[in-house]
């Protein structure tokens, strides 16, 4: 599991939500089993979180957060586009989707997490798509790339394909043969 807070409460919980969901379910995990996981009572768990909805918001931000680093710095890498993009397309998905794809509960998690975790999602995304399209930018102006369109639209393409490859793979290695492909096949389109 990812550290996604500073706090060692606030990461406890995580954790140990992480873990009940990932067995359980999100339906079927209680706040008694978080608690528990975490060493602590149900009433101590709401002095941090109000419901089983914004803890998912919690790791969803976690995700996020690590995400962004990773992939910045998979874009500022050295190699060939194709090896950047998949280098940082592997870093979006980070140790997460894996954990999420192992689950007998993911499509559950995912179908959960566009509800109780939508708005962490979106704010994820559009920052994803700007680093992106900053990427995507600078390597146009470096004449390292040549773009077939605007920048932000690239990166809008490049995030949704991946949720597609999300969707759409019934395991964790169809998930990362489609990502390799992916990067594949968007290298090759940027090449100059």
């Amino acid at each position: 599991m990812i550290k996604v807070s500073d706090d060692p409460k606030r990461q406890a919980i995580l954790v140990s939500a992480w873990q009940a969901f990932a067995t359980y379910g999100f339906r079927k995990t209680s706040m008694d089993d978080i608690a528990r996981g975490a060493g602590m009572s149900r009433p101590a768990l709401y002095l941090h979180y109000r419901n089983k909805e914004a803890i998912f918001s919690g790791l969803v931000d976690g995700h996020y957060g690590l995400s962004l680093d990773t992939v910045a710095q998979a874009l500022a890498s050295k190699g060939t586009l194709s090896d950047r993009l998949s280098a940082a397309f592997d870093a979006q998905g980070g140790p997460a989707m894996q954990a999420m794809m192992d689950s007998p509960h993911g499509l559950e998690l995912f179908e959960e997490g566009l509800n109780a975790a939508g708005e962490a999602i979106d704010r994820g995304e559009a920052a994803l798509r700007s680093i992106y399209a900053e990427w995507l930018q600078a390597e146009a102006e470096g004449g390292r790339a040549v773009l077939t369109g605007p920048a932000d639209e690239i990166a809008r393409t490049f995030c949704s394909a991946m949720k597609g490859i999300k969707h759409m793979s019934p395991d964790y290695a169809s998930y990362t043969a489609g990502v390799a492909q992916l990067a594949a096949l968007f290298g090759a389109a940027l090449r100059p």
